[in-house]
């Protein structure tokens, strides 16, 4: 068993995080609908959808648009090609989520060989900060590829491809746009990804042997202080004079105050 229950739950919270991850950003598909309302009405097309999906290489989704002209019709392509990123935080997604399974399965069934070698818990650290650095990186690359996404499908800005709507006497319009309550979750899963695995990283640093090391040291240095100021007790009456304080505490007088010959009475001084 690991040491706390917040390490126990450590690999089980990555694993599902990861999964929100990959899932609402590779799962994604989008549409948005435009209008073209040509001079000549039968050639308008009041309702023309647009389908873009993971990994939002928009260059290659196309569509149909009235040319406005004796029923023609032509094919406008979107712009802009955002797959690095997606799919770059993706993967990093997946990967995050194996390690997790395995990592989960190493502390539940293997934790004493886990120990044993010093090597592993320090593998196990340096993947933990790796992983933290890379899904920082991938949530901010991804987080600035989705505004761009945002832009590109714009659908004011995807009337500004179509030809036909650059002439003043058609009439173009905007129906809806796509729905980005999915991506932008998967922008959030990509940042407490990254808390938590940098915060994961002291756990797994406590089970290498720098950690212990330190401990080691640190523990030595405070016996060896303790040590150094050790006092010896005090010994009641180890000072001693001639004739004066004795281990029972009686402090003997000089001779000549002794009792014996001691002043003559009054009646005898007159």
């Amino acid at each position: 068993m690991l040491r706390s229950p917040v390490q126990r739950l450590q690999p089980e919270m990555r694993r599902l995080f990861a999964i929100f991850a990959f899932a609402t950003c590779g799962g994604y598909t989008g549409q948005l609908r435009v209008s073209v309302d040509c001079m000549e009405k039968a050639s308008s097309n009041l309702s023309i959808p647009i389908d873009f999906s993971y990994p939002f290489r928009l260059y290659q989704v196309s569509f149909e648009a009235p040319a406005c002209e004796a029923l023609r019709r032509e094919r406008v392509f979107l712009t802009g090609d955002f797959s690095s990123s997606a799919e770059f935080f993706v993967t990093i997604a997946v990967f995050s989520f194996l390690y997790s399974l395995a990592a989960t399965a190493v502390y539940v069934f293997f934790l004493n060989k886990y120990r044993e070698h010093s090597q592993r818990p320090l593998i196990d650290f340096v993947v933990t900060v790796v992983f933290s650095f890379m899904w920082l990186v991938s949530s901010s690359a991804w987080a600035k590829a989705l505004s761009d996404v945002k832009v590109a499908t714009d659908p004011d800005e995807v009337q500004l491809l179509i030809p036909a709507c650059k002439i003043q006497s058609n009439k173009c319009d905007s129906l809806h746009g796509p729905r980005w309550s999915g991506l932008n979750t998967s922008v959030v899963f990509g940042y407490l990804n990254f808390v938590l695995w940098a915060g994961n990283i002291w756990f797994v640093f406590k089970e290498t042997g720098w950690h212990k090391g330190t401990s080691r040291l640190s523990g030595g240095a405070s016996e060896k202080q303790g040590g150094t100021f050790t006092q010896q007790p005090y010994n009641q009456g180890s000072f001693d004079q001639s004739g004066g304080y004795n281990t029972q505490g009686s402090f003997d007088q000089p001779s000549e105050y002794s009792q014996v010959g001691g002043p003559t009475s009054y009646s005898n001084q007159m």
